[in-house]
């Protein structure tokens, strides 16, 4: 076991639209090529808690900083992108959602989509005054739908590559 590796595919996994989308074929890379013994199932875990450590900071501090920071000169035009996406994923996600806005939220993190994911539906359920905890859970929730539906994926396609290519 290699802990290194360990390490690269946690702080992959918190790093913003990457996420566990890039960090779970990442382990299966590094299975299938430099660390045969990678525990797959380990490495859910910690790319799990990867994913979900920036969760709390996003919901309450993501937003006044990017407020703050909307005006500023050099990062100014990524702060104002990152607060209208929030803006825009929390008006489709209240506007789909209805009274079921926290099942939403779950699908909205779960479905691994461009421009989903847990940084964008924190930052969503942030904007539109959410109860944390169960933003949390919902967003748990769908991490752990995420990174079921990104692991299917993988298998499929890595087994179909081995498959191919008789490694």
């Amino acid at each position: 076991m290699r802990i290194k590796d360990y390490l690269y595919i946690f702080l992959i996994a918190m790093v913003p639209i990457v996420e566990l989308r890039g960090a779970i074929p990442v382990a299966y890379t590094l299975k299938a090529t430099t660390s045969p013994d990678l525990n797959i199932l380990l490495s859910y875990i910690v790319i799990a808690i990867g994913n979900m450590i920036p969760v709390p900071f996003i919901f309450f501090f993501a937003r006044r900083i990017l407020e703050w920071g909307k005006d500023k000169k050099i990062i100014g035009r990524f702060f104002t992108w990152c607060l209208k996406k929030g803006e825009k994923g929390g008006q489709k996600l209240q506007a789909k959602a209805g009274r079921g806005l926290y099942f939403a939220l779950l699908l909205f993190v779960g479905i691994p989509l461009p421009g989903t994911g847990a940084w964008t539906g924190t930052l969503a359920a942030s904007f539109l005054d959410m109860d944390f905890k169960k933003s949390v859970l919902a967003v748990i929730g769908g991490v752990v739908l995420a990174s079921v539906i990104v692991g299917v994926l993988c298998t499929l396609g890595f087994g179909a590559w081995f498959g191919i290519t008789g490694q």
